[in-house]
């Protein structure tokens, strides 16, 4: 963590991270949880609010959106989503 981050955004960030890694399907674990950590400490909190919507949304859901299977929901359109579809696990 950066040491010159609030207290409450470096536990922010731990805890979407943890949820975005430990999610219930390692597919899913692999996809949001390694985009998360490779983005997180970079975020904003606006960007962290849309990361932490995602990490809300059932891993079916999230598959559907990655393989093209469903049009991701007109209030999930912003810049994180785009940067998670896009995102490819190394």
């Amino acid at each position: 963590m950066i040491d010159h981050l609030p207290k409450d955004l470096e536990i922010r960030r731990k805890t979407i991270l943890w949820r975005a890694t430990h999610r219930g399907t390692k597919e899913m674990d692999l996809a949001l949880g390694g985009f998360a950590r490779t983005t997180i400490e970079s975020m904003q909190p606006s960007e962290l609010d849309e990361l932490e919507a995602l990490v809300n949304l059932p891993d079916p859901l999230l598959t559907a959106w990655i393989l093209g299977e469903e049009a991701v929901r007109e209030d999930y359109r912003n810049a994180t989503t785009e940067r998670f579809l896009a995102f490819r696990v190394r």
